[in-house]
């Protein structure tokens, strides 16, 4: 192809007027490499996926291994497959016993859809309460429980009877009553500008849902997989969830989502009708290899034992009076600065100044970090030190 940027723009689906354009070559650890061997640290793992690094040996051999067995062969839920049983079992060993049954997906969002259409399912109710600010995914369903009305305006009508309430308001909890089917809030808060629940707030919300019979779901598709210190956000705060949905890091590089519940709920899938929620590529031996690969690196490895270090060093080095706030519960970070125009000029500049940031979409006064877990104490200082010469220029 002579001209790529013409091939880009005319054949690729673009997501917005004024994409990154790094024309990638390859990656290895935290570092991303261009067409012209320049590298880019890599602070946002493309978006919490990433979060072993790029390339991980194990990974790349487990990849390898199920490949030279067999990839598709059926449609999920039909053949008994080594792969998706060991995921299962990796999967247990991190999990309350009321979590005991998975189903394993294509992203994220497609979790989430499942989650809601299981939580109608289980109830017979059709109501749904999510939060303000919230973020779960851009299908149709998932777009249903954002409350960003410039996202939802375009694509409406969404879901019908869905309500929004504030996150830690505890008056609001009134809400939720004996029609409402599920309660479903990112357990950290990512779009928001990582936001935090109180666990006062969660454990009423919890009580709440189990005098109104209504399903808790908790979306931790960005902030488990040890992002948070934790292996899932919600042991932070000794609640525990009817649901939980995962999906970015889980897949060890590779897509998937998941939805977990405990298999009493799970088999309603099965039944009345059957085939009440079908996929044809979740559950892929190859992302179930990788992810179960995933889960036994991050305990070999001890990552999650260093991630409050690391999390500290961050917070540390990152002194500077153009900062306004930090937030952040291990390595899943917001910096907030004092307007929108100084975020767009940092994370535009880091570019040139090899090291990829990011922003969020319904916060525009702050940039995130979400780096890889296995991040080297180097890697940090040299991330930190390129942001602040970024900030002194501004």
């Amino acid at each position: 192809m002579n001209n790529q940027e013409d091939f880009f723009k005319q054949h690729l689906a673009q997501t917005t007027p004024f994409p990154f354009r790094i024309k990638v070559d390859r990656a290895k650890g935290s570092y991303i490499y261009d067409k012209d061997g320049k590298a880019y640290l890599d602070l946002v793992s493309g978006i919490a996926v990433s979060a072993l690094g790029h390339g991980h040996p194990r990974i790349l051999e487990a990849i390898k291994k199920q490949s030279e067995k067999h990839l598709h062969v059926m449609v999920y839920g039909e053949f008994e497959q080594d792969a998706q049983n060991e995921l299962a079992e990796e999967l247990l060993k991190t999990l309350p016993k009321s979590i005991n049954s998975f189903y394993f997906v294509n992203s994220g969002t497609e979790a989430i859809e499942a989650a809601l259409k299981l939580s109608k399912r289980v109830t017979g109710k059709q109501e749904i309460i999510a939060f303000e600010k919230a973020y779960h995914g851009s299908t149709h369903g998932s777009l249903s429980l954002s409350s960003n009305q410039l996202k939802r305006a375009p694509f409406e009508p969404l879901l019908p009877k869905v309500k929004h309430i504030k996150l830690n308001n505890l008056d609001q909890l009134a809400v939720i009553n004996s029609e409402t089917a599920c309660v479903i809030l990112e357990t950290i808060q990512g779009d928001a500008g990582v936001r935090f629940p109180t666990e006062e707030y969660l454990r009423a919300l919890r009580k709440k849902c189990d005098e109104t019979c209504t399903l808790l779901i908790f979306d931790e598709i960005q902030c488990g997989m040890g992002r948070t210190g934790k292996m899932w956000a919600f042991e932070h705060y000794h609640v525990i969830p009817d649901i939980l949905v995962a999906g970015k890091a889980l897949g060890g590089g590779m897509p998937i989502g998941c939805l977990m519940t405990d298999q009493k709920l799970m088999l309603q899938f099965s039944d009345n009708p059957m085939l009440g929620h079908i996929t044809t590529f979740g559950g892929h031996p190859l992302v179930c290899a990788t992810a179960a690969e995933g889960l036994k690196i991050i305990k070999d490895e001890g990552l999650i034992d260093g991630i409050a270090a690391k999390a500290s060093l961050f917070k540390e080095l990152l002194q500077h009076i153009e900062i306004k706030e930090i937030r952040q519960l291990g390595l899943m970070i917001a910096v907030e600065l004092e307007d929108e125009e100084k975020v767009q000029e940092i994370v535009l500049k880091g570019l040139d100044n090899g090291i990829i940031l990011f922003w969020f979409l319904s916060t525009p006064n702050s940039f995130r970090l979400a780096p890889p877990l296995n991040i080297s104490e180097k890697e940090i200082k040299e991330g930190c030190l390129k942001i602040i010469d970024l900030l002194n220029e501004l």
